[in-house]
């Protein structure tokens, strides 16, 4: 449907105000790019006046609260454009005085290249890599409308707000965003808003010489309701079909918007050269003679500051009606307002229902760590309300299904969330669960395929946002699905990422202490890495010693040892078998399980096997001289899994030998 010009108004039909707000979004854009002479001007001037008429009339926003729990959010998904959002947030009131525009992409400024959740006020996500403020918005609005399930009751409506998207083209080629619009329209997420910035351009030039899709039917057939402005600059008609997209079907909505990159700015106007580079001084005095604008940089006009005074006046009348809701709701149903707090991540107050799985583990009995990890999860949510979740069309592989029903379009107070077969997307909504507050994601697939959705968890550490990934599958011992299906260099990637915990238990004890490490992270991302094939349980204390040390001693011996066996995850047990091979020749080892490889801070002084079924790379960092590292340098092979370990290496005797020749090192 086409948002067209009413038969008695036109594009001219902006009034003077509207133009004035206009266009100070795109000289600050402008100014900002220039004395940064870094930056990407082209969508600002283009997108301007949607940014305007959104944020002017339809986003429901508090510049003096930018966390207020039921605001509309706003996300730049084409993050390149950031200096329109710090215009938008200058202009409107938050706390983004334009000596932080003067300084746009400079060290330590509050106005960093692209934009930067928890750094800027009022920056809902870190956005850049295209296609991730799509999905994330994907996940706040679903957020959004879980916690409405949950929270609002017939006198108290604590949960009602839209989520608003700018897309460009970029956005839309990118994988993810096919994804995530896809599950958005299957769960009918009827408060979301994608508005597509129509220019035409990428940086190699025309959009249309690498993608021609018809992105309405696209959105269509995901099921959303498909709208179109054939004027970026038309103000009446965006109002229009910003108001057509509140009103809402119960789909979500796409506006499609044609614009101009660069839009006013003579010779670069319409062009790849408006995408990612300064204007020059000659460029943008010539544009201000063209938009009849002063010649002085930053300027915001007197009468567009009162008018976004009065914006950020009425929003916090709106925030302040909200806030008396809110206090009695929270009086009225404390226990609510306990289980979803909707400022923040919601925490476990009480583990203590992991103790028993993480003490109760037999000595000789056998369990995968992937079941270990269902029943320390089905603990975990029993007691812990706002953990939601699911997995990427895996479910009874990873042992992730809770009880508490499955998320549907027709009901979302449920817990278990399908994402379908969309690791990628996955990720990302996860991040915008944890970014909305309220909830607590998590999201499972098999390790090998972390690499589908890596992107977004490097922004779940980027963000320190805590989300938790359940990882199963770990090993070569995968078996007979062969090499594609089997990580070599995943969990060392992995271990790469800053800020990323990464725990690989070896047995149920170690995994219901990975679950309560992981419930206990509210700084960042957690990973637990966990087995397909039964591990045995390994007994024993010192399963508290991995939160300090990130590894305990699983067997020990009595008298001095002379050579330490470690291991993470399946091969602590391989670590067993050799340590036992060693006794019968006389030499004593001890074995230890590391859990959490980063915790490690202090070695033995005792020569040391590093041993676990993937990449060498990080173990060979610590290792000494003396020590021995053995691990699998490549791609593995299709047959039983113990066959195919025993093929690329992963041996006992390998590992009894390897600690000889580590011991003979050490005395030489």
């Amino acid at each position: 449907m086409t948002i067209a010009p009413l038969a008695n108004e036109t594009s001219t039909r902006t009034d003077e105000l509207d133009q004035l707000a206009i266009n100070t979004l795109r000289f600050l854009a402008a100014d900002g790019v220039q004395a940064a002479n870094s930056g990407h001007p082209g969508l600002p001037l283009g997108t301007s006046a949607i940014a305007w008429t959104l944020w002017s009339r339809h986003l429901r926003h508090d510049p003096a609260d930018p966390r207020w729990p039921d605001r509309d959010r706003f996300v730049l998904s084409a993050g390149h454009g950031s200096m329109l959002l710090y215009a938008l947030l200058h202009v409107f009131g938050y706390d983004l005085p334009v000596s932080e525009l003067r300084r746009f992409r400079q060290l330590g400024s509050a106005t960093p290249g692209h934009p930067e959740y928890g750094h800027t006020p009022g920056v809902e996500t870190t956005t850049g890599p295209l296609g991730q403020g799509i999905a994330n918005a994907v996940g706040m609005a679903l957020a959004e409308r879980m916690l409405a399930a949950r929270c609002n009751t017939e006198r108290h409506t604590v949960v009602d707000h839209r989520t608003w998207v700018l897309a460009g083209d970029g956005d839309l080629m990118e994988g993810i965003s096919h994804e995530a619009a896809s599950l958005a329209g299957r769960l009918r997420l009827g408060k979301l808003t994608v508005i597509f910035d129509d220019n035409d351009i990428t940086i190699d030039g025309p959009a249309s010489q690498s993608c021609a899709d018809d992105v309405e039917g696209r959105f269509a057939a995901y099921g959303w309701r498909v709208l179109s402005v054939a004027d970026g600059n038309d103000v009446p008609a965006l109002d229009r079909a910003f108001t057509e997209a509140s009103d809402g079907d119960g789909r979500p909505t796409f506006i499609r918007v044609r614009t101009t990159i660069g839009f006013g700015a003579p010779g670069v106007e319409g062009t790849p050269k408006a995408h990612g580079s300064p204007l020059g001084s000659e460029v943008i005095q010539a544009m201000r003679t063209r938009l009849d604008w002063p010649d002085e940089q930053f300027h915001v006009p007197l009468a567009v500051g009162a008018a976004a005074a009065v914006v950020a006046t009425r929003g916090a009348a709106a925030h302040a009606q909200w806030a008396r809701t809110h206090a009695t709701w929270q009086v009225d149903h404390p226990q609510l307002s306990t289980d979803f707090p909707l400022d923040c991540i919601p925490v476990a107050d009480d583990l203590s229902v992991l103790a028993p799985l993480a003490d109760g583990a037999v000595a000789g009995g056998k369990s995968a760590t992937r079941k270990a990890s269902g029943k320390a999860l089905n603990a975990l949510a029993a007691v812990y309300p706002g953990l939601v979740g699911g997995s990427a069309d895996l479910a009874a592989s990873t042992n992730t299904a809770i009880p508490g029903g499955d998320v549907t379009p027709d009901d979302f107070s449920c817990r278990t969330i399908y994402f379908g077969i969309r690791e990628h997307a996955m990720a990302a909504v996860m991040n915008g669960i944890a970014l909305h507050g309220g909830l607590r994601p998590f999201g499972s697939t098999f390790l090998v395929f972390a690499d589908y959705l890596r992107p977004a968890l490097r922004l779940s550490a980027l963000m320190k946002l805590p989300v938790v990934y359940v990882f199963t599958h770990d090993s070569v011992h995968v078996g007979e699905d062969g090499p594609t299906h089997q990580p070599v260099e995943q969990l060392e990637s992995l271990r790469l990422i800053p800020g990323l915990t990464v725990l690989r238990p070896a047995d149920s004890a170690e995994t219901a202490l990975a679950w309560q490490i992981a419930a206990d992270n509210t700084d960042g991302p957690t990973v637990l890495v966990l087995s397909r094939q039964d591990l045995p349980e390994l007994g024993g204390s010192g399963v508290d010693d991995v939160r300090e040390y990130g590894m305990r001693v699983v067997r020990p011996v009595a008298e001095t040892p002379q050579v330490m066996l470690a291991a993470s995850g399946s091969e602590v047990a391989l670590a067993m078998q050799a340590a036992e091979l060693l006794a019968e020749r006389g030499i004593a080892a001890i074995v230890v399980s590391v859990m959490w490889r980063e915790r490690i801070a202090a070695l033995p002084d005792l020569p040391v096997v590093w041993i676990e079924a993937g990449v060498t790379t990080g173990w060979r960092a610590l290792a000494r001289p003396c020590d021995t590292v053995i691990g699998i340098e490549q791609f593995g092979a299709s047959g039983p899994g113990p066959e195919v370990a025993a093929h690329l290496g992963l041996t006992a005797s390998a590992v009894a030998e390897a600690a000889l020749h580590s011991i003979a090192r050490a005395s030489g």
